[in-house]
């Protein structure tokens, strides 16, 4: 489409905040997205390293 201004381009005939309101609300998705997987990332290597520096109580001599 080939708009007349930025400030039509900005308002998309009217629909504008409807328009760039759905772009922020899936940015924001995305981003909680990251943070989270990136927290169970992290959450889940400390656990396994935990479960590594404990002494193995089931081993026989």
């Amino acid at each position: 489409m080939i708009w007349e201004s930025w400030d039509a381009f900005w308002s998309m005939g009217g629909y504008g905040p409807y328009v760039w309101g759905s772009y922020g609300v899936v940015l924001l998705c995305i981003a909680i997205e990251i943070v989270s997987a990136r927290t169970a990332h992290n959450a889940s290597v400390q656990s396994v390293r935990a479960m590594q520096e404990e002494p193995d109580h089931d081993a026989t001599p």
